[in-house]
């Protein structure tokens, strides 16, 4: 799957272009400043970085420069509120391969993107929605998990929850992270949902011995793989 860093600090930009994304097919790491954005890249490997412009903390063309002189050629789209001339030269200097003036519609941000895994040769999200998982493919456009022939048709929720686990595999993730992604908040009764639905999940991955969905105690769960 593609991962993409996109650091813009508008919190409304920001979710809508996320969430849109992530549709698409994409992993989207969002941070809301530059500092966050440096300290991220810093720790991930990435496809693309989406960089706002206009950053608190540190602007969208010094986090490019750092990328640049830390010797990575992971493409950059800046984005930005400016349509000076001089801003899209600055941007292409420095190394940036696309410039999108904002307002901009989220197709033409998804062409742009596209264009450039095209460009890269970096994998495309065409099959983005076929997953794989120790001996398991998983459809998660058509909430199908299947092994050896069979297959097991999932619920939405139970899609939505096995690619979270299956992007965050072999890594302890709590509680309220899983809550707040696939339910929105962690309150009590969501959170009896989700051990219900991590039962069902350990129940349809169980014919792979390689795999185990196991409870952390006090913490959350482990997808290991």
């Amino acid at each position: 799957m593609t991962k993409i860093l996109l650091v813009e600090d508008d919190d409304s930009l920001g979710f809508v272009v996320k969430d849109n994304l992530e549709q698409e097919g994409y992993q989207i790491d969002l941070q809301t400043d530059g500092k966050k954005g440096q300290n991220a890249f810093q720790t991930n490997q990435y496809d693309i970085c989406i960089l706002d412009v206009m950053l608190p903390e540190m602007d969208g063309f010094t986090l490019a420069e750092y990328i640049r002189h830390s010797g990575s050629d992971v493409p950059i789209v800046f984005l930005t509120a400016k349509s000076l001339k001089e801003d899209r030269i600055k941007g292409l200097k420095i190394g940036g391969d696309d410039y999108l003036t904002k307002p901009f519609s989220i197709e033409e941000l998804v062409l742009r993107i596209e264009a450039i895994l095209k460009r890269t040769g970096k994998k495309t999200v065409a099959n983005s929605h076929i997953l794989h998982v120790g001996q398991y493919t998983f459809d998660s456009k058509n909430l199908k998990l299947s092994i050896s022939g069979e297959e097991q048709d999932l619920t939405h929720r139970e899609a939505d929850l096995l690619s979270f686990l299956i992007q965050n595999k072999n890594e302890t993730i709590t509680r309220d992270k899983i809550l707040i992604a696939i339910w929105g908040d962690d309150d009590y009764f969501k959170g009896r949902s989700l051990d219900v639905f991590i039962t069902r999940l350990r129940k349809y991955l169980g014919k792979d011995p390689a795999i185990k969905l196991t409870n952390v105690h006090g913490v959350g769960f482990r997808l290991d793989v």
